[in-house]
């Protein structure tokens, strides 16, 4: 079966992350955003991705002839080759562009070697004012053993040569380095004094980097000549903690975030002008290889553009987009009853998050509700949500917290939530070792004042408990207090507390249950349709389609005749437009300034759609080894009301990138549409109706038939 391996399609994504850093259109501070997110990006996957493949090349060639994949040598020098390219294309985005726009714009980003004397004398007193106590340095000599290079933090390089006088203080040539303090001076940036914003008299910025070459003099005396270059080196990130099967799981994640700490190289960046005196002192001293040795560039670390000082410049930012009212959910007051009256959806960050850990706060006071149940994969650092629940269980409700300990890269964060909720009182539940639960579940038991029975009310979203990242997001979330609904998420609850897997699901598909089993069931049911003769199509939308099985059915069901519009973020194994093969599948992904996070499972069935929001992406990992939840629509008007969200992406012709990573072309006389501003404006207006029952949008746009 022809697919696209995971790895090079992931690099296709982060390519048009970098296209929208080189796109004219974005606003220029915001463009430089996109260099730091392209720039964690490539951190990440070298720590994850490139590490797994080095530790498969390293397998016993036995052992790697019966990998099911490609084979891991070849790609992983495929994959290096890309990253070559990537990066470099990256450089010069940043040198030949972006420098010479900032410039124009009022703003210059100078170098140590730029500096009149003036304000050298401004750098060098700032320097001896607020860096210099915060250096340490490590002298790589005999007296010197091993060196521990922190994972993803910047260092600075010296090599000291043609000492002022020979003496034991000063040999011949020493080298030595130094972390860049970087968190303990509070940013990577130093805006100096002056500028008024203009292009002959702009804003001056530094490297902090460049802050240190400036009190080289300094810090070094003794030697004439001191030369200074940047390295970072990145850790291998995988827990691998799906491998454990017993044990404390919560002292295993501790074991594993210190395992990451000290993990093996990835890859060490340095600067090619980096002197190999230098390089081989590091690499002595540290037992990285050449394997691990990546050419960069003299910057490192340009994660740090994302706090790049603005200088009130917001007209280089993106116009506010202020949060939109909720169109049905009571501004003020409970939130309670109108869930009871009715469903509603929420859309974020377009729509404020508030409701949600407003709604756990209303919950926490509320001496009706009995019970409150989560499911907590990334929580923010200071969560709102998290503070909810500790109040919920100080009013003596029964709270029950699922908390994925293995959410990459969020494992202290959860962990540190987790410690203060058990010691509250809350009842903690760590998901086995080779499960994670990626579901995003909220459920709250009531005593009905009517009837004096239960009543339940459930949250189901695609997008995570966590009001920080809820603001770049978009995703989709659903309050109900529908018993056919809110009976199965009781079920999934049931699932983490007793282990009895759920059954007799009508509505929910749950992996690793049912999710799979019901996806193909509802892709066989479009196949016979077609074959009939019948209309016959599927509209997904997710990060990442990557499952075998999963385009294995979709390459039938294109093979039938039905139509499927793929809409992937991130990573698309999937090969679409090929002839014999998938020429009903077309696939675009969208980026823009939010994060689109929303995974959205449309079937025609038959002119009476159905329509999933989920938490899944169609990858192996999360149909099954993860507990996730896809969520039915079975209000008319909300389900047209995604559906609408959903059309506005499809007639993008302005974010929209094809398979290929082309921007997609309006067609002659088409206007242009901006999916996430025509989204913004269409709930802008949900909002200025002010009504209880929302609007049902015209008529929906069902696909296009193939030529």
């Amino acid at each position: 079966m022809k697919t696209l391996p995971r790895d090079l399609s992931w690099l296709r994504f982060n390519a048009r992350v970098l296209q929208e850093a080189q796109c004219p259109t974005v606003p220029l501070l915001e463009r430089l955003k996109f260099l730091a997110i392209f720039s964690a990006n490539l951190d990440e996957f070298f720590k994850v991705r490139v590490a797994t493949l080095r530790r498969l090349v390293k397998l016993k060639k036995k052992t790697r002839a019966q990998l099911p994949q490609e084979r891991p040598k070849r790609l992983l020098a495929e994959v290096l080759a890309e990253v070559h390219r990537q990066q470099e294309e990256f450089g010069r985005t940043f040198r030949e562009v972006l420098l010479p726009e900032l410039r124009a714009a009022g703003i210059r980003l100078l170098t140590a070697e730029e500096l009149t004397d003036e304000q050298c004398e401004w750098v060098r007193g700032y320097f001896e004012d607020n860096v210099r106590d915060l250096l340490s340095p490590i002298w790589l000599d005999d007296t010197l053993h091993q060196l521990f290079l922190k994972d993803q933090a910047v260092y600075l390089t010296f090599e000291l040569s043609q000492p002022v006088a020979k003496t034991k203080k000063a040999e011949a040539e020493r080298v030595l380095i130094m972390e860049l303090p970087t968190k303990r001076h509070g940013g990577r940036f130093v805006a100096l004094p002056g500028g008024a914003g203009t292009a002959a008299d702009p804003h001056l910025v530094l490297f902090l980097d460049d802050v240190v070459r400036a009190g080289v003099p300094s810090l070094f005396p003794a030697y004439k000549k001191v030369k200074v270059n940047a390295i970072k080196l990145s850790r291998d990130a995988e827990l691998d903690i799906e491998e454990e099967i017993s044990g404390d799981l919560l002292a295993k994640i501790r074991s594993s975030l210190a395992k990451r700490a000290t993990g093996y190289p990835a890859r060490l960046l340095f600067d090619p002008d980096t002197p190999k005196s230098v390089l081989r002192a590091i690499k002595q001293k540290t037992g990285i290889t050449d394997e691990e040795m990546v050419e960069g560039s003299r910057y490192h670390n340009f994660r740090d553009f994302f706090g790049f000082p603005t200088f009130g410049r917001s007209d280089l930012l993106n116009p506010d987009w202020p949060e939109v009212p909720h169109p049905s959910l009571p501004r003020t007051g409970p939130l309670l009853p109108a869930i009871a009256q009715r469903d509603h959806l929420l859309h974020v960050p377009y729509q404020s998050f508030d409701p949600v850990p407003r709604l756990l706060r209303e919950a926490a006071r509320d001496p009706q509700v009995s019970a409150i149940s989560i499911t907590l994969y990334r929580v923010a650092p200071k969560s709102a949500i998290a503070k909810a629940l500790l109040k919920a269980v100080k009013h003596g409700k029964q709270v029950t917290a699922v908390v994925e300990l293995k959410a990459r890269f969020d494992e202290e964060s959860n962990m540190h939530w987790a410690e203060k909720l058990q010691r509250a009182g809350a009842h903690v539940i760590f998901t086995p070792p080779e499960l994670k639960c990626h579901a995003k579940l909220l459920l709250i038991t009531r005593r009905d004042e009517a009837s004096g029975g239960p009543s339940q009310y459930a949250y189901l979203s695609s997008g995570n408990f966590n009001e920080a990242t809820a603001g770049l997001y978009a995703d989709h979330a659903l309050f109900t207090a529908k018993p056919e609904i809110t009976a199965e998420v009781d079920q999934v609850f049931r699932y983490f507390i007793t282990g009895e897997e759920p059954h007799h699901l009508r509505h929910l598909l749950v992996a690793p249950f049912t999710l799979r089993r019901q996806l193909l069931k509802l892709i066989a049911a479009e196949v016979s349709r077609a074959r009939q003769g019948e209309e016959a199509y599927i509209l997904l939308k997710v990060n990442s389609l990557e499952d075998a099985g999963m385009i294995a059915a979709l390459y039938e069901a294109s093979h039938a005749g039905v139509r499927v519009e793929l809409f992937v973020r991130g990573i698309g194994c999937l090969l679409p437009g090929q002839p014999g093969l998938s020429e009903h599948i077309s696939q675009h992904g969208l980026l823009d300034r939010y994060l689109e996070h929303a995974r959205i499972y449309v079937f025609g069935n038959g002119g009476q759609e159905k329509v999933y929001v989920s938490s899944a992406d169609w990858m192996s990992r999360n149909l099954n080894r993860r507990v996730e939840v896809a969520f039915p629509l079975l209000d008319d008007g909300l389900r047209a009301q995604v559906r609408h969200l959903l059309d506005l992406e499809r007639q993008d012709n302005v974010k929209a990138r094809d398979f290929d990573n082309n921007y997609v072309q309006p067609a002659a006389g088409q206007p242009p549409v901006r999916a996430q501003e025509a989204q913004y404006q269409y709930l802008k207006k949900l909002a200025r109706a002010r009504k209880m029952a929302i609007d049902t949008p015209t008529a929906v746009t069902k696909p296009k038939k193939s030529k």
